[in-house]
């Protein structure tokens, strides 16, 4: 059975839905949000403008009823385009505070920082609804997502903010690259998978 699928603007609200719950607890972005009563709310506001602005590329993959979702961006593409870049600390700041959007930014500039310097699928945002876990839905949605990747003989990378999926992704073929330690103290690890021979 075919889990993918293409994203259209009409997932946009699903695909929000799915990231503000899988990242709700997540190491690096519960934190980033620390006023846990309006978390939900707020994280919502930023998954909103990376998946909105994801769409530009035919990457957004999601299962059938967008129980998981899967943002990649293409060899030379990038998150945002350079309004949404200049926008984005104002937008958070309006749905957080100042030092909270700060904070977030810095989080984004130090990923940016590490990107390999050659050309590579992106995938930026991989999550699973919590109502949804534990069924296979995420990985069967990257394995996929991978095996198209796979077909242009291209290179994947991604950030890991949750060492708990370390060995999940090093199960389809991704082996750590690097680690970037966050001024909260968080770890995150980039991996990094070849481009099928």
């Amino acid at each position: 059975m075919t889990l993918a699928r293409s994203a259209t603007p009409f997932d946009v609200d699903g695909i929000v839905a799915t990231f503000t719950s899988a990242f709700l607890h997540d190491p690096v972005w519960g934190p980033a949000f620390p006023d846990e009563g309006r978390r939900a709310e707020q994280a919502a506001v930023m998954w909103r403008i990376y998946a909105t602005s994801a769409l530009r590329y035919p990457w957004t993959l999601v299962t059938p009823d967008v129980e998981a979702a899967a943002l990649w961006i293409p060899p030379g593409g990038v998150e945002l385009t350079q309004d949404e870049v200049d926008g984005l600390e104002g937008r958070l700041a309006e749905a957080t505070d100042p030092v909270t959007a700060r904070g977030i930014m810095e989080v984004g500039e130090l990923f940016e920082e590490a990107h390999p310097a050659e050309p590579f699928f992106h995938l930026t945002i991989l999550g699973t609804h919590t109502d949804h876990r534990g069924k296979g839905l995420g990985m069967g949605l990257l394995s996929e997502s991978l095996a198209r990747i796979d077909e242009l003989g291209a290179p994947a990378y991604l950030e890991s903010t949750n060492p708990a999926n370390l060995k999940r992704y090093e199960s389809v073929g991704f082996t750590a690259r690097d680690r970037i330690t966050l001024p909260g103290g968080q770890v995150v690890t980039t991996m990094w998978r070849p481009g099928a021979a």
